[in-house]
């Protein structure tokens, strides 16, 4: 399972990163993201972090072990994969924002 969720995680990163960062071949995805545009979908394909929750679902049923596949342990999974995303986002983003935190 430690192998699975890794690969779920790298590979949630992956798609949510090419669907909000990245042209894609023939420019697909920047193509998809100007016709949603405005759109609920379109304000979630703006957001990474939003984009990774949803990418993160299925890649949760198959990391689940099936024989402790409980609602609880899905959802859980779920919600690890797309922090543990999220996590590799930020710290392979460029543009990372440093403010001071006192006056």
């Amino acid at each position: 399972m430690p192998f699975e969720f890794l690969l779920a995680t790298l590979a949630s990163w992956r798609i949510a990163y090419l669907l909000t960062q990245e042209d894609g071949p023939w420019d697909m995805f920047a193509g998809l993201r100007r016709i949603v545009a405005g759109t609920m979908l379109g304000r979630a394909l703006d957001c990474f972090y939003c984009t990774s929750v949803w990418v993160a679902a299925p890649f949760a049923l198959w990391v689940t072990p099936f024989a402790v596949r409980t609602f609880m342990a899905t959802i859980v999974t779920w919600l690890a994969l797309s922090g543990a995303a999220c996590l590799l986002h930020r710290a392979t983003n460029r543009e990372l924002d440093v403010t001071p935190l006192g006056p």
